[in-house]
């Protein structure tokens, strides 16, 4: 520290608590105090951010009280649309829920839980907890002292698993200078705002149209021909799908308990009420699951979904939307029809041999496998072997719909009811 005072004295200070600081002193003729410069270098605390949600407080007299309204409720008159079914099907849940257990407002601080918070400092926090109540209960002299005590305790465990925690990461990364980056960014990282996240959904949208359209303009002839080749050079398929089985209520309990149980907000009533009650609307349920593969008509309330943008890599630029992944939500009956569909196309065996994706059993371990096993026998056979590998860029989104449509007619062999079902899927709106 060098002296901040024109008689050669050091005045004025800047205190920090372990953080690296630069200090330096310019004297100005205008006091006999020198004009201090500092510079600190520390982590920015990011505001914990709260948001307002809405939500049904749920007990087990709540639960009791739902399921003896939604029994009262009259069943939806047969025939009907699927839509019909599956909108007075959901509106049936919400209101009998609504009327038990009406939504509450209430804000929610959303804080990562760190990763050095390990049980022993969950157990010292509660045990911190308890001993706060007791003393804010009885107000004694000696529960203060005991809390305090505690509190300390707490304190000084927090602190030495969280340089313990950092410490580690330093040491067994020395050379890594990425992972010392990809642990400081979620620090410093601004919020995801609105307006950000509005301009998110904007590109979110015109991702589809953009890649369609990106294909087209690179080689209209090569687009163009490969559609021509797609209606007439492919294959008859051996086998053919043209109608669904009808599912049983085994089938459907067995698929219930399979499918991941969370919770998205299309839903009308909680995933877990679904799964405590569903005796009590197991032949609605059957309908829909019959009535949606049997009519051919894809529900329109199931096409909705929630998308949440996810980093792909947290060292990736927040600020670049192409670095976001779009991860769609799903209502839960709409996991539960498409898993239905699902294990069908299996049963029948329609699938290609050589796909790997999406198949029991197999995965990019197999789709190696067989390449290296072509290469081999291609070499033993002294034939010469060209590999191309395609990565293409939001994939999905690329997938133009009147061709997989062809393919899914052509190659794979379906029709009737079947194929009706994968167009309403694809290509009707909502």
């Amino acid at each position: 520290m060098q002296p901040t005072h024109n008689r050669g004295h050091t005045l004025d200070l800047v205190i920090s608590h372990g953080l690296s600081t630069s200090v330096s002193s310019v004297d100005l003729a205008v006091s006999d105090h020198y004009f201090v410069f500092f510079n600190i270098t520390g982590f920015m605390q990011q505001e914990t951010s709260v948001r307002t949600v809405r939500t049904h407080y749920l007990t087990p007299e709540v639960a009791a009280n739902f399921i003896k309204v939604l029994c009262r409720s009259p069943p939806v008159v047969l025939p009907a649309s699927c839509d019909f079914i599956v909108e007075n099907f959901n509106n049936k849940l919400k209101s009998s829920l609504d009327s038990v257990a009406p939504l509450i407002t209430k804000k929610v601080k959303t804080k990562p839980t760190p990763l050095w918070r390990n049980k022993k400092i969950r157990k010292l926090k509660r045990k911190c907890r308890m001993a706060e109540r007791k003393w804010r209960k009885n107000k004694l002299t000696i529960n203060h002292q005991l809390f305090h005590e505690q509190l300390k305790i707490y304190n000084s465990a927090v602190k030495q698993a969280r340089n313990k925690y950092f410490a580690s990461i330093i040491s067994n990364h020395k050379n890594n200078p990425k992972v010392h980056f990809s642990t400081v960014d979620p620090l410093i990282i601004p919020d995801f705002n609105k307006c950000k996240a509005q301009q998110l959904t904007l590109y979110v949208k015109n991702l589809q149209i953009t890649s369609g359209a990106i294909l087209i303009l690179l080689d209209p002839a090569f687009y163009l021909t490969r559609k021509l080749f797609l209606i007439k050079g492919l294959l008859s398929p051996e086998e053919t799908l043209d109608s669904f089985v009808l599912v049983d209520a085994k089938m459907l309990g067995r698929v219930l308990s399979q499918v991941n149980p969370a919770t998205c907000l299309l839903d009308s009533i909680p995933t877990s009420l679904v799964n405590t009650f569903y005796g009590s609307f197991e032949s609605e349920l059957l309908n829909i699951v019959n009535c949606s593969p049997q009519t051919g008509i894809f529900p329109a309330a199931f096409k909705i979904a929630v998308v949440r943008p996810l980093l792909k890599k947290s060292s990736l630029n927040p600020d670049i939307f192409n670095n976001y992944r779009p991860v769609s939500y799903l209502p839960f009956l709409s996991k539960i029809l498409e898993e239905l569909v699902f294990i069908q196309l299996n049963d029948c065996n329609i699938l290609g041999k050589n796909q790997s994706g999406f198949r029991m059993y197999h995965s990019t371990e197999t789709a190696l496998l067989k390449i290296v096993s072509d290469l081999r026998c291609n070499l033993d056979s002294h034939k010469i072997s060209v590999l191309v590998l395609l990565d293409l860029s939001a994939a999905f989104c690329t997938v133009e719909h009147p061709i997989l449509l062809n393919r899914l007619r052509h190659l794979f062999g379906l029709s009737g009811t079947v194929f009706k079902w994968f167009s309403s899927y694809l290509t009707e709106d909502f």
